[in-house]
């Protein structure tokens, strides 16, 4: 679980801190790493039009070069062009460096849908770990989790989804603990289709649309197949840490 820092509009050093990830991840002997949403741009920043690659494209080139070197299987989130259209867009990389799987985000907020063009797509893909669904952030929320169900029947063994978690400034995390509406829906995918979920939040500030000041926490979120709470990592906006956990897939 790779809860890194991702400064808005610094993609240069935000891919950089990416393969720092992934390769700390596989010298921890981990079989897969998964990275946060937007995490070259940062998530409705006002340059993402600007900024956005096609995918495949110089910013998922980075990761396919890290993954190949280290060997691993990288799920990350990108902001990717597509002719006209920018989409808020999680690759899945295989261990040999190939994007084997590509997800445009489907159940965006109102707001950042004046940025991202909406997802018409679901897939699975098979690699060495199983067979990998993978979807971004609020696929996975109680009012959307049927997309999450779709990629269950679909045969997912594992669900993997790059998410960038915020509160609004001020929020108190002893009153008030982050978290408990990504255990809902996690749970239900994990104890109906045999599933672990995944999601992995960066740390770091929002910068430019609705939400501009507030800041993401991290609080990355692990569900075993059985639904329990096997690891949530540190909540804080300077909350980077990569987080190793061992899962039983199949």
């Amino acid at each position: 679980m790779g809860q890194q820092l991702v400064v808005p509009g610094e993609v240069d050093a935000n891919l950089a801190r990416a393969t720092e990830m992934i390769t700390a991840a596989a010298g921890r002997r981990c079989d897969v790493v998964v990275l946060p949403e937007t995490l070259d741009v940062g998530w409705t920043h006002g340059r993402a039009v600007e900024l956005a690659r096609p995918v495949p494209g110089p910013t998922t080139d980075t990761l396919c070069r890290a993954a190949a070197a280290h060997g691993i299987v990288v799920a990350a989130g990108v902001t990717e062009r597509a002719g006209g259209l920018v989409h808020n867009t999680a690759v899945l990389i295989d261990a040999a460096g190939e994007i084997v799987l590509r997800h445009r985000k489907i159940n965006e907020l109102d707001f950042a849908r004046e940025v991202y063009a909406t997802g018409s797509s679901l897939a699975v893909a098979d690699t060495a770990i199983g067979r990998v669904g993978l979807d971004v952030c609020a696929d996975n929320s109680a009012s959307s989790v049927a997309l999450g169900h779709a990629l269950g029947l679909m045969g997912a063994r594992i669900l993997l989804s790059p998410s960038a978690w915020a509160v609004p400034p001020g929020h108190d995390n002893v009153r008030d603990p982050y978290g408990e509406e990504w255990v809902v829906p996690y749970r239900e995918l994990a104890v109906r289709h045999g599933m672990p979920v995944v999601g992995v939040s960066n740390v770091g500030p929002v910068v430019g649309g609705t939400w501009d000041g507030w800041s993401c926490i991290g609080a990355s979120l692990v569900v075993d197949r059985d639904g329990e709470v096997v690891a949530q990592a540190p909540y804080g906006v300077d909350a980077e840490t990569l987080l190793t956990v061992d899962l039983a897939v199949g």
